[in-house]
């Protein structure tokens, strides 16, 4: 009973392919990977175009997000001489930690202009496609801290 049902099988098979339907000929695969990789080189660098302005958005809401810790600590702590300036760090003792900062694994090299006060200052960091600063009067911007 198996092999006549298997005969039967392989008879109805073999009638519905014709003679030159058995397969994809070399030049149909050819044509279909040609075609995968004309799209594959349009998608890739778009890709890398919008990770790179990923890891350039997470810098600046960094940026803004410092700006903010910033202002919270000398709101905290007051703008006399006395006060240290905070490092921007997100350890809690004495950095801005305590205050809400934190940086993301893209942002590095952070820097506060020299001589910055509680009500004037810029802090800059990088990303990796370039640097951007923020400063008491602006949002995050290109370029480092002037």
């Amino acid at each position: 009973m198996y092999f006549r049902l298997m005969g039967k099988l392989n008879a109805r098979r073999q009638g519905l392919l014709e003679e030159d339907e058995k397969g994809f000929t070399l030049i149909e695969l050819l044509v279909v990977v040609i075609i995968i990789g004309i799209l594959a080189a349009i998608a890739i660098p778009i890709y890398i175009g919008v990770q790179n302005n990923a890891k350039d958005s997470a810098t600046k809401s960094d940026l803004a997000n410092a700006k903010t810790a910033y202002v919270a600590y000398y709101t905290d702590k007051g703008s006399g001489s006395t006060v240290t300036a905070p490092t921007l760090s997100t350890n809690t003792t004495t950095g801005l930690g305590n205050y809400g900062f934190t940086s993301s694994e893209t942002t590095s090299a952070w820097s506060l202009k020299s001589g910055s006060t509680a009500t004037t200052f810029c802090i800059s960091a990088a990303s990796p496609n370039g640097t951007f600063n923020v400063t008491d009067s602006t949002g995050p911007a290109s370029g480092a801290c002037q």
